[in-house]
């Protein structure tokens, strides 16, 4: 295998990041801007911010408003070399990263490739329900939903017509209840609409989690309000209940009936996502690595994990930290401090987390917050302070001011313009696009 081309050898300390999410973008933004050598790998030439990923998949925003091309970033940076490649096995020993495209050495290497999702061993759900942890998932299921809806158009069979339109949704955390009370809005406000051919009172949108309440690791208070938002807005709310197996029709539960869907939404779990190379020594609970107080894996040199990846015991967090955007933030941000201090023989600082609070939208006015000295805020006032934390969050002001008419003229109109049903194709040709292409 050759090495990857065109990245220069140089006397700066080479630091290989994979993964462009939050933790390895924040990182390479600020390493970028000190003496390193920074790459950064990625199966995408994007980053996309996965908290709007269920409006995508509802037909609230369009894909690039919420995805931003990682060299525009870096464009004025020539000491940051980015790469679309696919990480095939670490070397630890040597120092090595093999990828699809070539080997790279590194000094640092830093593992930030986030989590996909858990089917908890279950082939059947892993092969007919529709999962949401990357772009592409966030539009197959727009398109699936979509589909289903044009379906039931020529469904002569009022059970398989109404089968067709139903939505299941397992998990009940911030994905679920926001997806939830997206498709509500939508069975309210823009499918009778589009398709006025089809009673949509038969149209059921449940929300399945196997815990007691919806929201586990919210305050009682905004799990409590939560449900009540969601059953106003007509959302099937099933707690203690557990999902067994899906056949693409029909799902069963445990000690309860079944359910009829074409559309089960799978938001029940993660796990981090693995490198082949590593020893099994450093992985621990969800096939997260285990790292120290400063992000180095368990027994190897110069190799750090960063957010969902990331498994590290505190006295405050002693089954981990929490999976979220804010973990991934505040451990890059640690590790740059960390990297520099190092360079310049000076002592580490462990990694304490600081909770900034939680956020969930349910729908139009309606959201939870729980927030330092245990303010809980829900409605308009959570609602808005939702819309300006992820509006700000967003990478680009383009994006930003993309996501802000968006959502104006969705407040507005109670519609939108982007329910597109865009299904790729599997082969395309190039003597094809050059025969469409001819004047």
């Amino acid at each position: 295998m050759h090495a990857i081309a065109n990245i220069p050898e140089t006397d700066k300390e080479r630091v290989v990041v994979l993964g462009g999410g939050f933790a390895g973008l924040h990182l390479a933004r600020k390493l970028s801007k000190k003496n390193f050598q920074v790459v950064l790998l990625d199966r995408n030439n994007f980053h996309s911010f996965q908290p709007l990923f269920y409006q995508v998949a509802t037909s609230g925003l369009e894909p690039a408003a919420i995805a931003f091309p990682l060299r525009k970033i870096f464009q004025k940076q020539n000491h940051v070399h980015i790469r679309i490649a696919e990480v095939q096995e670490v070397d630890p020993e040597r120092q090595l990263v093999l990828t699809n495209i070539g080997y790279l050495n590194y000094d640092h290497l830093v593992m930030a490739l986030g989590a996909d999702t858990n089917y908890f061993g279950n082939e059947r759900i892993r092969r007919h329900a529709v999962p949401m942890k990357s772009l592409n998932e966030a539009i197959a299921l727009r398109n699936n939903i979509l589909y289903n809806y044009e379906l039931a158009l020529n469904e002569k069979d009022p059970e398989r017509a109404s089968a067709l339109m139903n939505v299941v949704i397992v998990g009940a955390g911030p994905t679920g209840v926001e997806l939830a009370g997206a498709l509500a809005e939508m069975k309210r406000f823009i499918l009778p609409k589009d398709y006025p051919e089809l009673d949509f009172s038969k149209m059921r949108v449940q929300l399945l989690e196997a815990m007691p309440d919806i929201l586990p690791g919210y305050s009682e208070q905004s799990s409590n309000r939560a449900e009540r938002y969601l059953k106003k807005l007509g959302v099937e709310v099933l707690t203690n209940t557990m999902v067994q197996d899906y056949d693409g029709q029909k799902v069963t539960l445990k000690d309860a009936e079944s359910l009829s869907t074409h559309t089960l939404i799978w938001a029940a779990g993660i796990q981090a996502n693995t490198v082949n190379g590593l020893p099994d020594a450093v992985y621990g609970k969800n096939k997260r690595l285990i790292v120290n107080r400063y992000n180095q894996v368990k027994g190897l040199d110069h190799i750090y994990a960063l957010g969902d990846m990331a498994y590290m015991e505190t006295e405050d967090f002693k089954k981990g930290h929490p999976q979220v955007a804010q973990v991934a933030l505040q451990q890059a941000k640690n590790l740059f401090i960390n990297l520099v201090r190092q360079k310049r023989d000076k002592e580490l600082r462990p990694f304490t987390y600081v909770d900034k609070g939680s956020l969930a939208t349910i729908g139009r006015n309606l959201a939870v917050a729980d927030l330092p000295a245990k303010i809980r805020l829900g409605g308009a006032p959570a609602w808005l302070l939702w819309l300006f934390i992820h509006l700000m969050a967003l990478v680009g002001v383009k994006n930003r001011l993309l996501v802000f008419i968006n959502w104006a003229i969705n407040y507005f109109t109670y519609d939108q313009s982007l329910r597109l049903l865009i299904r790729p194709q599997s082969k395309i040709k190039k003597a094809d696009i050059l025969e469409e292409t001819k004047v």
